[in-house]
């Protein structure tokens, strides 16, 4: 029975590859995702991040033993390498479980720290596909990244929730005068930093980095400052570090009117949130503009599956 489904497997794969694995080239998009939850039998997402793969099994009621499981996953990786023609050693494997802290989902899950680099659009990436249950880059948002270095040339730029900063490297690639990077966790400021680095983005008088509490510190922010606000927060997160837990739903119009203070008049804010069932509040917020790019936003290797919200916003 096992054979049969990996047979099955095998097929979807070999499809798919052949596919998008064009359509990447196309594009020169070098990581990407390649399967998705395709079939029920194999809940897991196969992610392409050069020449290295990362399968992230999402752990269900699967009714196996132990020993079963082994056998599965030991398959799938064996069909993964051959049809991808990488060998195993290059396929990290991680498993994802529902999370309701943002730090515990970041934090370390193996001893030693790998990182390589990548390139999207031209600028480089360090990826660790070991260490942590999320990679240091989210392919999703490859179009909105671009989005925000077309519009960034002479800009004063805010990325708040920066996660390793990449919306931050492409504001900075794209002309900004001024960025600043905040982000509750010094791991991944200081990951943003390294970001900067390889891109050859070293100029401390236009790129600053702030650890710190976001919600707090966006009530220190001077009015009418910033051009360009990027806002990407997690779903929901209850750190020690924070003087609040933070609850996306509840607390976006509180923080996205918050961002807007701190805007000048015509700037432009992008706001994202993975929360499944999120409901924009749009009568609360006081911008002038507010539209729904999600769908405009949407890579080819996420059609039908995305699971995130994102809408333009001016002041």
């Amino acid at each position: 029975m096992l054979s049969d489904k990996i047979e099955m497997f095998r097929n979807r794969l070999i499809k798919v590859y052949k596919h998008r694995s064009k359509l990447a080239k196309k594009m020169n998009v070098s990581c990407y995702r390649l399967y998705d939850k395709d079939l029920p039998e194999f809940p897991v997402s196969i992610d392409i991040y050069g020449p290295k793969v990362c399968l992230s099994e999402y752990r269900a009621k699967h009714h196996l033993t132990e020993e079963e499981h082994a056998s599965w996953l030991d398959e799938t990786i064996k069909v993964i390498a051959d049809v991808l023609h990488v060998p195993d050693e290059d396929i990290y494997t991680k498993e994802r479980k529902r999370k309701t802290d943002r730090l515990s989902q970041y934090q370390k899950n193996a001893d030693e720290k790998e990182f390589f680099e990548v390139e999207e659009n031209g600028l480089k990436f360090l990826v660790n596909l070991s260490d942590y249950l999320d990679t240091g880059l989210f392919p999703d948002h490859r179009i909105t990244r671009k989005m925000v270095m077309d519009e960034s040339k002479g800009k004063k730029v805010l990325n708040l929730f920066a996660y390793t900063g990449a919306f931050s490297v492409y504001a900075a690639a794209g002309g900004a005068d001024e960025v600043v990077t905040v982000d509750l966790s010094n791991t991944y400021i200081e990951w943003a930093k390294k970001n900067f680095e390889i891109n050859f983005l070293v100029d401390r008088q236009k790129y600053k980095f702030e650890v710190a509490d976001v919600l707090q510190y966006m009530h220190t922010l001077t009015p009418q400052s910033f051009d360009l606000v990027i806002m990407d927060p997690p779903t929901f997160s209850n750190s020690k570090k924070m003087k609040d837990f933070l609850d996306i739903q509840q607390d976006h119009v509180e923080l996205l009117n918050l961002a807007l203070k701190a805007m000048k008049p015509g700037a432009v804010m992008y706001f994202s949130n993975n929360a499944r069932k999120f409901q924009l509040h749009e009568n609360e917020i006081h911008a002038s503009s507010i539209k729904d790019i999600t769908r405009s936003t949407t890579p080819f290797d996420f059609e039908g599956k995305l699971q995130r919200w994102c809408w333009r916003m001016i002041k």
